[in-house]
């Protein structure tokens, strides 16, 4: 049996993923996959980037990841782009889009938002028929298949849901949860490449990050747009939003 650690949403919150690296090596996963949005918002998105580099197997890309490199006239998105320098930019431009595997009989796509763009976003509470559309296939897919799991990442909202036999999951968010202030990832167990059907398990994690480390981080950074970030951290909650 295969266990794969499903992470994204860090958005440049160095404690936040290193608590959750710490936890996955503690549970002797050894496979990582990263469904974007390494950067923006948090301070550390550069050291974020060579961490998910070194310990990830495969990444996509996620909105955040796809606009940051583009040419930009605000000031936020340019103090990021400095940050992080035009090598892990480029690093940012060669993500995918998608990751799909077989595993224990099942064909699994993942991607950041939706399996049509990485700005389509899709939550918990959306129509049913929008959030069975994730299972299909688009022009971005690696194969023109119907899922059987589809994971994603976007809302920052961990949840699982049962459409037609086939799993829709959420793994949350590392760096920016929405749901409760701990940092979120899921873990898929299985056999990888089997085509039978066997065992298939899908748990969610959720572990505790020292959050005023991660605003002091931020303070020192003299980094934009500080106060919504810091408010989000401490609450779980964008300004303004009810969750």
């Amino acid at each position: 049996m295969t266990k794969i650690a499903i992470i994204s949403d860090i958005h440049g919150n160095l404690p936040a993923l290193e608590a959750v690296l710490e936890d996955i090596e503690s549970r002797g996963i050894a496979d990582i996959y990263c469904l974007g949005d390494l950067v923006g918002k948090g301070p550390s998105s550069d050291v974020v980037i060579d961490l998910i580099r070194k310990h990830c197997k495969y990444t996509v890309r996620g909105n955040w990841d796809e606009f940051t490199p583009q040419p930009t006239e605000f000031q936020t998105l340019a103090w990021h782009q400095r940050l992080l320098g035009e090598e892990r930019l480029n690093y940012l431009r060669s993500l995918p889009f998608s990751i799909e595997f077989m595993m224990s009989g099942r064909y699994v796509r993942l991607f950041h938002a939706s399996p049509r763009s990485a700005f389509e976003r899709v939550q918990p509470w959306d129509d049913y028929e929008r959030k069975l559309s994730l299972f299909e296939p688009s022009d971005l897919s690696l194969e023109p298949i119907k899922a059987d799991v589809a994971g994603y990442g976007d809302i920052h909202n961990a949840y699982m849901q049962i459409m037609e036999g086939r799993m829709l999951f959420n793994a949350g968010s590392v760096g920016n949860p929405l749901d409760m202030t701990q940092a979120s990832y899921a873990i898929l167990e299985g056999e990888l490449g089997e085509r039978r059907k066997t065992k298939f398990d899908l748990t969610f994690a959720r572990v505790p990050y020292d959050i005023a480390l991660a605003v002091r981080q931020a303070v020192e950074a003299e980094m934009p747009e500080l106060d919504a970030y810091v408010q989000e951290l401490r609450t779980g909650r964008y300004r303004g939003l009810k969750n």
